[in-house]
């Protein structure tokens, strides 16, 4: 093989054991490292979480004296700064002995964004950089936007027949969608920093939100999202499942400052966060709720709202990926709730477009995926 195609070999290996991080190194990138030495890895490390030695120290931990004269591939560059739980992993590339480091993307990290390959070079490593580096920026798009935007990569989700409806005139929504879809949702919950509905959802449907790995017996994921309530006037009943198992997954209500005071407190008693923010068009502005998250390290945010909030995500232009589930089923009638509320744009040309779509089947349900 060629020097690139070895290179790009490799690195697609170190993408893959980065992947295994999936939904648990938040707000830390996923990260796969791996030391090859005379064509053989002698060295695997993936991130495991916040906290947790690098994937290049494990790698390189694993390689010991092996790791002199060999080439590190990493996924992500290395970092070099000290504001973090583990030491820089710059110092610990360079005594390692590794002559060569292939890098498929800078951290956008205001705190290293080039310095740790500056750094490696400047130690007279060769360094080459860009290497399946589409494919490290797909793996780590939540990161990415979150780090360049300081707020959450944002997926709207929605189950729904094939002509558009969430739930019937009466509000029937249950279930619209397969068991097999319904998985994966759970799937993606334990996947996503935190999961977002209004508080119409909760009146009608009173979902628990938790990442269940089975409903009997109730086993639930290791990992669970932030569960986030949009909640104007705090009408969040008492006894929702969204305000149990706070020992398990936590829950934020956001509010305004309209809300009544003797109800936030209660809520705050029973260890719901309740969060005042601005508003716009007199609701929760999700704006100022996403920059809220953003600083609290959300990076990732699942929207599994009604339509009313799918409306105010879209036309804020604040969804960047939208995951929908589509049963083939038709259900009919204008007074039936469409996946979008509010009025329809008068022009076609105003319409929003996917880019980017995949189609895939999911038992007898179809998905359809795009970017915004």
């Amino acid at each position: 093989m060629t020097t690139a195609s070895t290179h790009l070999h490799f690195m697609t290996l170190a993408l893959r054991l980065a992947a295994k991080g999936r939904g648990k190194t938040s707000p830390n990138p996923m990260v796969g490292s791996l030391v090859v030495k005379n064509g053989r890895i002698v060295g695997r490390g993936s991130h495991q979480g916040p906290g947790k030695p690098h994937a290049e120290i494990l790698a390189l931990k694993q390689a010991g004296s092996r790791a002199k004269g060999a080439t590190l591939y990493v996924t992500l560059e290395p970092c070099c700064h000290l504001l973090k739980r583990t030491p820089p992993c710059v110092p610990t590339v360079i005594q390692s002995g590794v002559k060569e480091v292939v890098v498929a993307m800078t951290d956008p990290n205001h705190l290293v964004k080039g310095r740790g390959v500056t750094a490696l070079r400047k130690a007279g490593l060769v360094v080459t950089t860009g290497v399946a580096r589409e494919g490290a920026a797909e793996l780590n798009r939540a990161y990415l936007h979150w780090v360049t935007t300081g707020r959450p990569y944002v997926i709207l989700k929605a189950g729904m027949t094939l002509d558009g409806k969430v739930a019937t005139a009466q509000g029937e929504s249950q279930w619209i969608t397969g068991p097999l879809a319904r998985r994966a949702v759970h799937r993606l919950r334990s996947q996503v920093d935190a999961v977002l509905v209004g508080v119409g959802t909760v009146l009608k449907d009173n979902p628990s939100l938790t990442a269940r790995l089975s409903d009997r017996p109730l086993k639930l994921a290791s990992k669970q999202p932030l569960r986030v309530v949009l909640d104007s006037q705090l009408r969040t009943p008492r006894q929702a499942k969204v305000c149990a198992k706070q020992d398990v997954a936590e829950t934020v209500i956001a509010t305004t400052s309209h809300a009544s005071q003797s109800r936030r407190r209660f809520f705050e008693l029973a260890g719901v966060e309740v969060v005042s923010l601005s508003t716009k068009d007199g609701h929760v502005s999700l704006s100022a709720l996403l920059t809220l998250l953003g600083k609290r390290g959300v990076t990732s945010l699942l929207i599994e709202g009604g339509s009313t909030v799918n409306a105010a995500a879209l036309r804020a232009k604040l969804v960047n990926h939208v995951l929908l589930y589509l049963a083939p089923t038709l259900m009919g009638g204008q007074d039936a709730k469409a996946m979008i509320g509010g009025r329809s744009p008068k022009r076609l040309a105003q319409a929003l477009a996917l880019h980017h779509v995949t189609v895939r089947r999911i038992g007898d349900d179809v998905v359809v995926e795009g970017d915004l």
